[in-house]
């Protein structure tokens, strides 16, 4: 299982006044759906601030009720090849990669025994994978890294790589509405139709089962680009820095609760 997180998703869940909202929150999902499965394991990677990254998660998820929450950063390769690297993957139910540089984690873990072996419990296990910002942005094979807000619209602006490969033909962009990302998900969509693009919204989720079913939670909204009926797009054309165009591009706009099925049937499951 995949979450997918968006960005900024809240953090003061503590029993009291707001004590409803703690239960519908993002990541009482993330520690409901781990269970005793293991503990979780938060992964700093993609942080400058790791130390205080992790922190944060380590005292939301205890005032979740979980007992059980270690932490990895890894700062380099040979940390991800190492066996106290694995052994602490080996004992997790479930990880959770915060924000940061998305670039960080595919540098560092891509290729890595550590990558491999994540691969692997997501494909054959009950494990759970979490992630927000960076940390979701990276779980997609296409990997958005590095782009304008406001350039969106011309060519050669957004640059992508491959990233932790837990979806496949599938992009996703975090902070969504918030930093009007939609045209430069477009460009990646006007690249290869047959991408689909998911925008997520801060404090708003996707849950991904069996490689490809989506339920949204949180408070805002999941955008989903659509370009397989994409008739023309002149992006093939255009000189860099030039906008370009695209014409019939399919947009969903869902909203906590929604399901949609990716229409992609070459998906990892879990």
């Amino acid at each position: 299982m995949l979450i997918s997180i968006g960005g900024h998703e809240r953090k003061d869940v503590s029993n009291g006044e707001d004590a409803d909202m703690a239960a519908d929150s993002i990541l009482r999902r993330v520690v409901d759906e781990i269970g005793n499965k293991g503990p979780i394991l938060v992964l700093p990677i993609a942080s400058e601030e790791p130390e205080e990254a992790a922190q944060d998660y380590i005292d939301v998820f205890k005032d979740l009720g979980c007992s059980g929450v270690n932490v990895l950063n890894i700062r380099s390769r040979e940390e991800a090849e190492s066996e106290e690297s694995l052994r602490l993957l080996e004992e997790a139910g479930g990880v959770m990669f915060t924000g940061g540089d998305q670039l960080r984690l595919t540098a560092l873990l891509g290729g890595t025994a550590f990558q491999r072996r994540l691969k692997e419990r997501y494909t054959l296990e009950p494990f759970v994978i979490a992630g927000t910002s960076a940390g979701a942005t990276a779980m997609s094979t296409p990997m958005i890294y590095q782009g304008r807000n406001n350039a969106g619209m011309n060519k050669d602006e957004i640059h992508i790589t491959t990233g932790l490969e837990f979806l496949h033909n599938v992009a996703i962009d975090t902070h969504f509405v918030a930093r009007g990302r939609i045209v430069r998900m477009a460009q990646i969509i006007a690249t290869n139709p047959s991408c689909i693009g998911l925008g997520l919204e801060e404090d708003t989720a996707v849950v991904v089962t069996k490689g490809r079913e989506l339920e949204v939670i949180g408070s805002g909204l999941v955008v989903v680009l659509d370009g397989m009926g994409v008739t023309d797009t002149n992006i093939h054309e255009v000189e860099p820095g030039k906008p370009f165009s695209i014409r019939d591009l399919r947009m969903h706009l869902l909203s906590s609760g929604e399901r949609y099925t990716l229409p992609i049937i070459e998906q990892m499951h879990a």
